[in-house]
């Protein structure tokens, strides 16, 4: 029998869930899965993150527009199982919200968010999620072979970029700072300088 969970105290905080476990939690809190450990989100993002988030979701996004990716921010469920996992088994993991992500297999997509790897995931930093977003979401992106990463970091006003390499490692560019351009979409470029005005 399942049951409803409607407050997150009802969790043991130390225990590990599955993506069907996620579904069931109606609670105000937001939080991530990753590996199966509860990991809880920001309250509310600052200002300048939403701004920064809404400027690249609008220059991201226009990019798109009527090509074959479709552009999410969050709140938008990315289920990630294990390298080589059967998604038919139902025990997923790891479910992440990142502030903006591109995904070019429709097959990924269903009603909940997307289920397997996007090819692109951009993380905005806040002093609340740095230490996740730097470490366990970098080992997280690379093992479930997402093409490329953007951490944006507002108070450097730099964006550091990650590109796969053919050995599902990945490899770290020179940090952006005034302009930024995709390494798996190369005709895509931002002005970092107008972005963190």
């Amino acid at each position: 029998m399942t049951t409803t969970i409607t407050d997150i105290n009802q969790l043991d905080l130390n225990g590990t869930y599955t993506y069907a476990d996620y579904m069931l939690w109606q609670f105000e809190e937001r939080l991530e899965l990753i590996k199966g450990k509860i990991f809880k989100m920001s309250p509310a993002p600052s200002r300048r993150h939403q701004t920064i988030l809404a400027d690249l979701h609008l220059e991201v996004g226009n990019f798109f527009k009527g090509q074959y990716c479709n552009v999410f921010f969050a709140p938008f469920d990315v289920r990630l199982p294990k390298k080589n996992q059967d998604f038919s088994d139902g025990k997923v993991y790891t479910v992440v919200q990142p502030d903006l992500c591109v995904i070019c297999d429709d097959a990924k997509l269903d009603e909940r968010g997307c289920i397997g790897a996007p090819d692109l995931i951009v993380e905005i930093l806040s002093p609340g999620n740095s230490r996740k977003e730097m470490d366990n979401k970098f080992t997280l992106y690379e093992e479930c072979g997402v093409r490329e990463y953007w951490l944006v970091e507002p108070a450097e006003n730099a964006v550091f970029v990650y590109v796969l390499n053919d050995e599902g490692r990945y490899i770290g560019l020179k940090p952006a700072v005034t302009s930024l351009r995709s390494s798996i979409f190369p005709e895509l470029e931002i002005d970092l300088e107008e972005l963190f005005s």
